[in-house]
């Protein structure tokens, strides 16, 4: 329940504040291109940090990492 209000809260705050950012650099096209390459760029690193906290790990994937290690 905490993890669904944080996230909607964390959709809200960035969904404002690219709002802002786009009035205020309105002209330019290429920093709103590296503004979003950026910003992409975290939203991703912070999704897959969150889905490796939530989701359980592939057991059969270490597993098979480890059999690679001994050869």
């Amino acid at each position: 329940m905490f993890l669904k209000v944080g996230i909607k809260i964390l959709f809200v705050i960035t969904e404002i504040f690219l709002g802002f950012y786009s009035l205020v650099v309105s002209e330019s096209l290429l920093i709103k291109f590296f503004f979003f390459a950026v910003t992409a760029a975290i939203i991703a690193f912070g999704m897959l940090k969150t889905i490796n906290k939530i989701l359980p790990t592939d057991k059969a994937f270490l597993d098979f990492e480890a059999e690679e290690e001994n050869i």
